[in-house]
């Protein structure tokens, strides 16, 4: 399988037309309930109402520092960072639409190098990053420099390589699960990596909370992936336009039969910087 180009690490490189279809999976999703509920389980396990200075990194169209700043309990502010100055444009405005431009702000940054003061963060959260990194332990180095001791990170994503859609060939179903991912993931078993990567960067687990997001029937939460998928994965080149038309035209046929099965597992890291 060729080297995944995936749009997601190159948010600052795409075209609008493919950075609206992204925009759209990325609100469909973070207003999802399958969603929506593990972001605040989270939220709520690091405590973060407490927090006074907390980084969205990654934060693409402002999801989750959107949900930190309308929690009730939550006084600090929010700053997101994204690759792309289109994505950050598209952040205020909805942060904006929200009335919440007075506790978060957005501004275009890399996560491998950002322009903030050591030690001035209370709390860091990467919000389905960590899969689109070509270089996660700088990240992380990057991370465990921004947050002083005893602060709170937590590093939230799929594992990819668990994900996967059922055709009515099982052959079929393999490829093009391995050509969705390898078009659209760079790192798609990084969970399973982060146990090792987070002790060498400085940090202590301090929990894990796992997610099943699974879709028997009909497809509700995968609806929305699946037609962005569709039109993105061609993009690698592994799979041509044909071909991701027709996956995606079966699957949406199994949905309306109530035949549709999709699943993927996701991890909540929460970590301490030691």
């Amino acid at each position: 399988m060729a080297q995944a180009l995936d749009p997601f690490r190159l948010t600052d490189k795409l075209d609008p037309n493919a950075l609206e279809v992204m925009i759209t999976r990325l609100e469909a999703r973070g207003g999802h309930p399958n969603f929506a509920g593990p972001l605040s389980a989270y939220l709520d396990r690091m405590e973060i109402d407490d927090k006074a200075n907390v980084l969205d990194l990654g934060c693409g169209t402002g999801v989750a520092a959107r949900a930190i700043a309308q929690r009730p309990g939550f006084g600090g502010s929010v700053l997101g960072i994204d690759l792309s100055d289109y994505l950050v444009d598209a952040a205020k405005r909805l942060a904006e639409r929200e009335k919440l431009s007075d506790r978060v702000r957005f501004e275009a940054g890399d996560s491998r190098a950002l322009g903030l003061q050591s030690g001035s963060l209370d709390a860091v959260v990467a919000h389905t990053l960590f899969s689109h990194l070509d270089d996660p332990p700088r990240t992380l180095a990057e991370m465990r420099r921004l947050l002083p001791q005893g602060a709170s990170a937590c590093i939230f994503d799929g594992d990819y390589a668990s994900m996967t859609f059922e055709l009515s060939d099982e052959r079929r179903s393999r490829h093009m699960d391995d050509a969705i991912v390898a078009s659209l993931v760079t790192n798609p078993r990084i969970l399973r990596q982060l146990p090792r990567l987070l002790k060498q960067a400085g940090f202590v687990i301090e929990t894990v909370i796992p997610s099943i997001i699974a879709e028997i029937g009909g497809a509700d939460f995968w609806r929305s992936g699946i037609e962005a998928y569709a039109k993105l994965a061609p993009r690698a080149g592994i799979v041509d336009e044909a071909e991701a038309s027709s996956w995606l035209d079966e699957l949406l046929a199994a949905s309306a039969a109530g035949e549709f099965f999709g699943c993927c597992v996701y991890y909540a890291y929460i970590a301490r910087a030691v």
